[in-house]
C-alpha cells in the first residue's frame, strides 16, 4: 500500500500566510501565490485565486469580491480558505493523484502562528481536510522558519528566530528540538505596515490610497533605520476634500515615520522574548545572535535597528520569504521517513 501511495500521492508542505501562500512538494517550492480569492457575491462561487485574484483588489464590480481569507495568520473566512487550499492542492498534485484522490489523499504539513488558539488551529486542520487533504500535521511558524533557514534546532544550545510575515511577527528561542520561549504579535506584520502608511498619507496629505499603493510605497521607500541614500516616490490616490484623483511626492523619511508603530512592536517583541530567556541561552545568543525571516523582515535597516537595540548580531535569511515553506518541507521528509520505517517494521 505504501508503494502505491508513493507512486500516486504527493505530500505537501504549506506556508499558509496572510499575504502569500507557498507550497513545498517534490523536493522544493512549487507554488507562490498571494492569499487572495475572488468570489461571486451571493453564491460564493470562486472566480479566481492567487495572483489573478490579487489584481482584482479594489477594481471589482459590485457582484465580485476579492477576499483575503486569512487575517493575522488565522482563518477569517472558513469557506473561502477551503476553496483557496483546494485550488493550491489541485494545482500541486499530479493528474494521477487527482484521479485516485479518494484513495490517495495528500498528507499536509501546515505552518501556523505560535500564538494560535486551539480553536483557530482546529479550523486550519478542518479547512485542509475539507479541501482534500488526508492526514494534517501542524507546525509552529517560528519552528518551521528556524528549520528552513538551517538553524541547529536539535542541539542543546539556544537559537533565535524572528519571523515577520504579512499578518504576524513571531519571535522564538529554540533549543533541543523545541520552542523554549515564543512571542507572537498580530499587529506588527506587513499588513500593519501598509495600514500605517495609508493612515499617514490620509492624515498628512488628505489623500486616500489603496492597498496596492501602500504596499508599493513600503517596498520602494520603507525603512526602519536612516539610510545613506534617502529616496522619493510619486504616489497617486483620491483627494478627500476635492474627491478627485491627485498625485504627490512622498519621501523615505516620511515613510519611516509612518512605520514607527509596527517597527516598535517588533523591537519590543524581541526584547520581551530575550527578557524571558534563561542565562545559559542568553550566553548562546551573544555569539549566535538572531536570524530574521519572513517577507516583511526585508524592511531596510531592520537588522541594524534590532542589532542596535539588543546588542546582538542580526542576520537576514538568504531567502526570507521561503523559510517557513522550506521548513514545512523538511518536517514533511521526517514524517515520510517515519512512515517508511513503520511500514518496513
Amino acid at each position: 500500500m505504501f508503494g502505491l501511495r508513493s507512486l500516486f500521492s504527493t505530500d505537501i508542505g504549506i506556508d499558509l500566510g496572510t499575504a502569500n501562500t507557498l507550497v513545498y512538494a517534490r523536493g522544493g517550492i512549487v507554488l507562490r501565490e498571494p492569499s487572495v480569492v475572488a468570489i461571486q457575491a451571493g453564491s460564493k462561487r470562486v472566480l479566481a485565486v492567487g495572483a489573478e485574484a490579487k489584481r482584482m483588489i479594489g477594481r471589482t464590480p459590485g457582484h465580485i469580491s476579492a477576499i483575503r481569507p486569512m487575517k493575522s495568520g488565522v482563518i477569517s473566512d472558513f469557506d473561502v480558505t477551503e476553496a483557496m487550499l483546494q485550488y493550491f492542492i489541485r494545482k500541486t498534485c499530479p493528474k494521477t493523484q487527482r484521479m485516485f484522490s479518494k484513495y490517495f489523499r495528500p498528507r499536509l504539513v501546515i505552518a501556523v502562528p505560535s500564538g494560535i488558539t486551539d480553536v483557530e488551529k482546529r479550523a486550519v486542520e478542518d479547512a485542509a481536510r475539507a479541501a482534500g487533504a488526508g492526514e494534517v500535521f501542524v507546525v509552529e511558524e517560528p519552528m518551521a522558519a528556524a528549520i528552513g533557514v538551517g538553524l541547529p534546532v536539535g542541539e542543546p544550545q539556544g537559537s533565535m528566530i524572528v519571523d515577520i510575515g504579512g499578518g504576524t511577527c513571531e519571535v522564538a528561542i529554540i533549543s533541543m528540538g523545541g520552542i523554549v520561549h515564543s512571542y507572537s504579535v498580530r499587529a506588527a506584520g506587513g499588513d500593519a505596515m501598509d495600514d500605517c502608511i495609508a493612515r499617514y498619507v490620509k492624515r498628512v496629505y488628505n489623500l486616500l490610497i489603496g492597498e496596492r499603493m501602500s504596499e508599493m510605497i513600503k517596498i520602494e521607500l520603507g525603512s526602519a533605520y536612516p539610510m545613506a541614500e534617502e529616496k522619493t516616490l510619486e504616489i497617486k490616490g483620491r483627494d478627500i476634500v476635492a474627491g478627485l484623483p491627485r498625485t504627490l511626492t512622498i519621501t523615505s523619511e516620511e515613510v519611516r515615520e509612518a512605520l514607527k508603530e509596527p517597527v516598535s512592536k517588533i523591537v519590543d517583541a524581541v526584547k520581551y522574548t530575550l527578557e524571558k530567556c534563561a542565562p545559559e541561552l542568553s550566553a548562546d545568543l551573544v555569539d549566535r545572535g538572531l536570524v530574521l525571516s519572513g517577507g516583511s523582515s526585508q524592511l531596510r535597516g531592520l537588522d541594524k535597528l534590532l542589532s542596535d537595540q539588543t546588542g546582538l548580531p542580526v542576520t537576514t535569511a538568504d531567502d526570507p520569504l521561503s523559510a517557513v515553506a522550506e521548513g514545512t518541507g523538511m518536517v514533511l521528509k521526517e514524517i515520510t521517513t517515519l512512515a517508511n520505517n513503520k511500514s518496513m517494521s
